[in-house]
């Protein structure tokens, strides 16, 4: 592999002070490629070396030893993130946290869990709801580490009703660039005492410190719930009735919105059948609450309200085995659709009013260039996944031509109508140019102030976010 870093044998002696175990420090032909990319970035830059430390006194070693060699430092958890925040660039000492992956206890007189970073969310979910809680915050991959989930403010498809990480750190430890500790946050549940330290790093993506450790609020788990699918003749309808739908008091935890294109590539990969066939678009929905007649109410509130938008059908999900096929094709519906056809996948979010503007758009691009626009996401916060797909076009430049002229365009409408070029995925390198485009520059030069507070001399993450 060409891609990793001669370490000078001082350098590589300082290294191995701090991790011995050869398994836990990968140099030279041993790094394996995984460390060269995420989920999405397939080609970067170098890798010095990569350390797996399994606890906060090891990661303050290896940041210090990094200072001390002029050395740029990423942090990695699972390895699934969509935005090449956790790809090296330039010769980075990987630090990957995944062996950091303890659930140290439920407290039940605060409510709260405490986790190291490496934790992975569908551990945290499965764990807190044997006890009766539940940890609202639901990213697509249940393997994300929570480190992950803090460094990107994942939202999911819960965030309609619950919200997103952020809402949910109650504190977290970090170790800052120069090896130094802090604890941000409290078990308060309310604070007017000074700046949120915390709420500045959730979200930062790895560029102003290291966590080393998180307390979860967690919540009861609610008592009753259902799925449904809302099946309309097509996307436009579908999005139309979103702010309806939240506007009457429907209140639902999950709203997700997709295609029949893009759910059928889910149920070819998947080889299975979606529970609604009629229609051309659908949302697929939870609600939950503390009682079946709630929902009950409900869900005969969804129905009166869908009715305006030329229904097609409404399937509430009562056998488990249809939810539960629901719900695995949608979670699923991204993997599908890379492995379906090259493409870029996208993670914008525009205000709830603008989101059928948004995709109409799509369709325009769509019939101008003669790319596959497909499109699904959580309709219950304006979060979109268009896919700009390749299609049919089968000339290698016209395909990159065309792919970076529609998502020049669309990131210009986004920017119009009030959006941002990230819901939850972050910026990493992909969106680096959109997100210059698309943000005041004295806001770009006070987010480079703050990095310089916590990490004067550019060390952590320094080509990611801006």
């Amino acid at each position: 592999m060409n891609k990793v870093c001669a370490i000078p044998e001082k350098e590589l002696s300082l290294l191995t002070d701090i991790i011995s175990d050869p398994n836990r420090l990968l140099v030279g032909e041993s790094i394996p490629e995984d460390y060269l990319s995420d989920e999405y970035v397939k080609e970067t830059g170098k890798v010095y070396a990569v350390a797996l430390p399994l606890t906060k006194e090891e990661i303050i070693q290896l940041v210090k030893f990094a200072q001390s060699v002029e050395l740029p430092i990423i942090v990695r958890g699972a390895g699934t993130g969509l935005s090449g925040a956790t790809a090296p660039m330039k010769g980075e000492l990987v630090i990957d946290v995944h062996l950091m992956n303890h659930i140290i206890g439920l407290d039940e007189e605060t409510l709260t869990l405490t986790v190291e970073p490496g934790v992975l969310l569908g551990e945290i979910q499965e764990f807190i709801e044997k006890k009766g809680y539940f940890y609202p915050p639901d990213p697509g991959s249940k393997h994300s580490s929570i480190g992950g989930n803090v460094a990107t403010n994942a939202g999911g498809m819960r965030a309609v009703k619950y919200g997103v990480t952020r809402d949910y750190v109650r504190e977290m430890d970090v170790v800052l660039a120069n090896g130094e500790e802090m604890t941000l946050g409290s078990l308060n549940i309310k604070s007017s005492s000074g700046y949120d330290l915390k709420d500045l790093f959730i979200g930062s993506e790895g560029t102003l410190g290291i966590t080393t450790l998180i307390k979860l609020k967690v919540i009861p788990i609610p008592k009753a719930s259902l799925s449904a699918i809302v099946a309309f003749s097509n996307l436009q309808d579908a999005t139309n009735a979103v702010l309806d739908i939240l506007k009457h008091g429907v209140d639902p935890t999950a709203l997700e919105f997709f295609e029949k294109e893009g759910i059928a590539i889910s149920e070819r990969e998947n080889n299975m059948l979606f529970p609604v066939q009629n229609g051309q678009a659908f949302l697929l929905m939870t609600l939950d609450g503390d009682s079946s007649e709630s929902i009950a109410r409900r869900m005969t509130l969804l129905e009166e309200t869908v009715k305006q938008h030329n229904l097609v059908e409404l399937l509430p999900l009562t056998d488990p085995a249809d939810e539960k096929t629901a719900w695995f094709l949608r979670d699923t519906l991204l993997t599908a659709v890379v492995n379906y056809t090259e493409q870029v996948t996208m993670d914008e979010v525009v205000p709830i009013n603008q989101l059928a503007a948004l995709y109409q758009y799509t369709k325009e691009l769509e019939a101008e260039s003669g790319l596959s626009m497909i499109s699904f996401g959580h309709a219950g916060d304006g979060n979109l996944h268009t896919c700009v797909a390749r299609g049919k076009v089968t000339d290698q430049t016209e395909w990159e031509t065309k792919r970076d002229d529609v998502l020049h365009k669309l990131y210009a409408k986004i920017n119009e109508l009030g959006g941002l070029p990230s819901a939850e995925h972050g910026i990493g390198v992909i969106k680096k140019p959109y997100f210059k485009e698309m943000t005041a520059d004295i806001n770009i030069e006070m987010m480079r102030k703050i990095k310089s507070v916590f990490d004067p001399e550019n060390r952590l993450n320094p080509t990611k976010l801006f």
